[in-house]
């Protein structure tokens, strides 16, 4: 993870020696085995619909960046399905903003993924008055390629916003092995003052029904974990819409989405560091992580939004309320939005906030996400005829194998077994026996092993059960 710049370096050392000593507490290092080497990734100039654009791809994924427009990642596809909302009204086109955008409130909303400043408002100077059109939202970024090969990096750098003073960069990398994408967002202080800001990133979903376009996706989820102690009433806080939306609820310790076409933005104080979309219809979900720093101010004390457009109750000349059609003329889409803390920059400084993408696979329900995955029906083990099996279903965030540990109940390991591969772009259904003795078993755990042979941890646990007429 990283990281505000000041603080990196500590942090990142923190973290390697926590590694090690996590390492040595488990007694032995298991050495890694010789592997294919995957295709490698590569960066090109392209044309996306109309626009002077760059792909970066992998065996995995392809991100389309147009870096006129703001440095926007305009489209995500993973196994050959786009994540991300382009606004049929600006497809292929760029508009000029008057000189006076930004007073007047004008804004293009060309869809895909940026960031944006927090807070928002109008009160005063340390507010940002959007969306409009200014440097921060459409500016147009220098692009570079840093590398491509075993990894590809691509850094963009925008011009700096007098308004709020800021300056941004986002360096954006795809390794070869996985479709997992990590997003650097680099924010400076262009201004000869000293000035506080959170930065945003600001992801917009394509919520259209994907077999008719004209309708919006009845079957599309969100979650984020809530806080246990959180500061808003009902542990999230409807900022703008129907407070009694039925889009929301908390369920197993989840703030849960259902999309339904009802303009509302909802925030939550989540401390669980991961988003998470799922589009049940056609099966592709995308996890989104960040870290997440105690005793660190948040905008409005949030770290995730949720936005929805749509139609919205409003009052009308005489009073009477009414039923606004969308107001921004444009179909269907949702935000996932995350906030950084807080951050105090002095002239010329700097901080950098990571965020990660995890495309795979989502099934018909939705439990939680962590290191490896995300489980869409919980892991079962039934201990049996001197076999355990194994069910569940997964979607996972890197090729390779399943380590299934089978521990007693001091959670000391007796077994360790593979439980077959596992690949995103593939949901995985786990059905099996593995062959382990169930005698003193108490417990199975199962972690992912890339294809290069680095644990990328834990994706599901299970007590043992004993099979219906067992021992």
């Amino acid at each position: 993870m990283t990281l505000h710049c000041r603080k990196a370096r500590r942090a990142s050392w923190r973290l390697s020696v926590g590694l090690v000593l996590a390492c040595a507490a488990g007694g032995v290092l298991r050495a890694k085995q010789a592997h294919a080497t995957p295709a490698p990734c590569r960066v090109t100039d392209t044309n996306f619909d109309g626009w002077k654009a760059i792909e970066m791809n992998n065996t995995w994924v392809k991100l389309t960046i147009v870096p006129q427009l703001g440095g926007r990642v305009m489209q995500v596809e993973f196994a050959g399905h786009p994540y991300l909302f382009i606004n049929p009204k600006y497809k292929g086109k760029y508009v000029p903003p008057p000189a006076d955008a930004a007073e007047k409130g004008t804004w293009f909303n060309y869809g895909g993924d940026k960031i944006w400043p927090m807070p928002e408002g109008n009160q005063d100077a340390s507010h940002w008055p959007g969306p409009i059109a200014d440097a921060l939202d459409d500016g147009e970024y220098s692009a570079k390629i840093v590398s491509q090969g075993e990894s590809c990096q691509v850094r963009l750098d925008g011009p700096a916003d007098p308004r709020t003073g800021l300056q941004y960069s986002r360096e954006i990398t795809l390794g070869a092995g996985s479709p997992a994408i990590t997003f650097d967002a680099i924010v400076k202080n262009a201004a000869p003052h000293r000035i506080v800001w959170s930065v945003q990133t600001v992801t917009q979903y394509n919520l259209a029904d994907p077999k008719n376009a004209s309708t919006y996706n009845h079957d599309f989820w969100a979650y984020t974990p809530v806080n246990p102690k959180s500061v808003y009433l009902d542990k999230f806080h409807v900022r703008a819409g129907l407070a009694d939306d039925p889009s929301f609820s908390v369920q197993n310790g989840l703030f849960t989405l259902h999309w339904l076409y009802l303009q509302n933005e909802v925030w939550i104080d989540s401390p669980g560091g991961w988003v998470a979309v799922a589009d049940r219809s056609s099966h592709f979900a995308m996890v989104e992580r960040f870290p997440v720093y105690s005793g660190y101010q948040y905008p409005g004390k949030a770290t995730v939004i949720f936005y929805k457009n749509g139609p919205a109750v409003e009052l009308d000349d005489t009073g009477m309320p009414q039923i606004r059609s969308n107001p921004e003329d444009s179909p269907f889409y949702m935000e996932a939005e995350i906030n950084s803390p807080m951050e105090a920059l002095n002239p010329g400084e700097v901080f950098t906030f990571r965020t990660q993408w995890f495309p795979t696979r989502a099934g018909d329900g939705f439990v939680t996400a962590n290191q490896a995955g995300l489980v869409a029906e919980p892991l079962s083990a039934t201990a049996g005829d001197g076999k355990i099996r194994l069910k569940g279903t997964f979607g996972v965030f890197f090729p390779g194998t399943l380590e299934a540990r089978v521990l007693d109940a001091d959670g000391k390991e007796l077994a360790t077994v593979s439980a077959g591969s596992a690949s995103p772009d593939r949901l995985l259904t786990l059905d099996q026996n593995i062959a382990a003795s169930s005698v003193n078993a108490a417990r199975v755990e199962i972690d992912l092993i890339d294809d290069a042979g680095n644990n990328q941890g834990f994706l599901a646990d299970a007590s043992l059960a004993s099979k219906a007429g067992g021992h």
